[in-house]
């Protein structure tokens, strides 16, 4: 009965801590433009959550990275059962309920499990190794010096603690089964445990096997809870988010503009033409100035941002020595909802004709410099890279163009352009449509 009350205690408290710390996510992503996570072709949406969610397509790219994380994603996901197990005999009090029911698919389960227990483990320590080993150098970029550095390590860490759980609940089972103690019932041999660790405690009393088997089957539980609660603050969300990420991911073309209406029907009326749209847009709405200026669709994609650097690992600007970095630019944005979040509690949030008035005297230009927008080449390499289909590129390309007509700033270099464009229409001080050599007979 006190392990009951124990497991019921802790189980809640998590539960409220947990609710409270996903609502402030939620929130952070709704501080985008309203209405702007689109339900559109659910087909597609439904095919790329398919694909690139579940189905991690994109994270076979890299073969090797690709397999050891399909090791550590197919053990979490079936690892979910033994959980469901776990929190029913906690709550009941009863062990390994699942067994009657089940029959002979609970030793293949288990032992299942504990296979890809074992592969998750070896994934694990590979990854280790790859970053404070081996060092690649896609781990060592300043964006990722202290926290976010030690998040990784953390996880992967936590990782460890998970596996060994398991198999010190799984090992010394076997052997109080084996010696048919108390309720300790028979569930077929567990090969993996019953090689690696029983071994080692068969000469234990049972007393002291009993108190093994129930610290693993707490350990394990803890550090499932634990993660529950870190998740929160981890890069390690995309474990959740990389679902309605993959679902509500832009469908346009890549590197594709969204088109300002308003400046078109100023361009058409000072050429004598009529206005092809009708719909009218605000100053501030040109471009982005802040995460409020964002669509929820991109603060979901940041949130979500696991930091693996493939981006900039392709990003021909950082390959050059430039200070871009598409990942910082995914982690300044998602910084700077955390940022709000936490200052909203001294200065008030409030939606003003559907849109979000704070005001802290910063933005997103406190974080991420001219410089860094200005070096992007638009290549769409960074979003060719994403293994969950984030769009650093559009975040920058909506800050370039509040700078730009808001600021009135930009690179020098580029005014010859913008003349060019004002006067002939096209970059070439050439008045001739840039389509125009389609009609040539070649």
């Amino acid at each position: 009965m006190i392990q009951i009350v124990l497991f019921l205690l802790v189980t809640i408290t998590v539960a409220f801590i947990a609710t409270k710390r996903f609502n402030r996510i939620f929130r952070m992503i709704m501080l985008g433009k309203e209405g702007t996570l689109p339900n559109d072709h659910s087909g597609i949406r439904w095919k790329n959550m398919i694909m690139f969610a579940l189905g991690q397509k994109k994270m076979f790219e890299k073969p090797i990275s690709g397999i050891f994380h399909l090791f550590i994603y197919v053990a979490f996901l079936f690892t979910q059962i033994d959980l469901i197990e776990i929190v029913i005999d906690g709550i009941s009090g009863q062990h390994r309920i699942l067994r009657p029911f089940l029959s002979i698919l609970y030793p293949l389960m288990i032992n299942f499990i504990e296979i890809l227990s074992v592969l998750a483990f070896i994934a694990t320590i590979v990854f280790l190794l790859r970053r404070n080993v081996l060092r690649l150098d896609r781990f060592q970029k300043p964006e990722l010096k202290g926290w976010p550095f030690r998040d990784a390590n953390l996880i992967l860490c936590g990782e460890i603690l998970l596996i060994t759980g398991i198999f010190l609940m799984n090992g010394a089972d076997q052997v109080l089964q084996d010696r048919h103690y108390g309720h300790y019932i028979n569930t077929g041999n567990l090969y993996m445990s019953g090689m690696l660790v029983s071994p080692s405690l068969s000469e234990l009393s049972n007393a002291s096997l009993v108190m093994i088997e129930r610290l693993g089957w707490w350990l394990h539980y803890l550090v499932i809870l634990g993660f529950i609660l870190y998740l929160p603050f981890s890069k390690h969300l995309h474990i959740f988010l990389a679902f309605p990420q993959a679902y509500f991911s832009k469908l346009s073309s890549r590197g594709m503009m969204s088109p300002m209406f308003a400046i078109e029907n100023e361009v058409r009326s000072m050429l004598g033409q009529e206005p092809t749209h009708s719909e009218t847009v605000a100053v501030e709405d040109f471009g982005a100035k802040d995460v409020f200026d964002l669509d929820q669709r991109v603060l979901l994609s940041a949130m979500t941002c696991t930091e693996c650097g493939r981006c900039t690992q392709l990003c021909p600007a950082n390959q050059t020595g430039k200070v871009l970095s598409p990942r910082k630019i995914v982690m300044d944005v998602r910084d700077r909802m955390e940022d709000i979040s936490t200052m909203s509690a001294k200065i008030s949030v409030e939606r003003v004709n559907s849109k979000l008035q704070f005001d802290d005297g910063k933005s997103l230009f406190d974080k991420i410099s001219a410089e860094e927008l200005y070096a992007c080449t638009s290549c769409n390499a960074c979003v060719e890279a994403c293994p969950v289909l984030i769009d650093p590129l559009e975040i920058i390309l909506q800050m370039r163009r509040y700078d730009i007509l808001v600021n009135s700033s930009g690179p020098a270099e580029w005014l010859p352009m913008f003349n060019s464009l004002e006067n002939n229409q096209s970059v070439w001080s050439l008045s001739a449509s840039r389509t125009e050599w389609l009609n040539e007979n070649i």
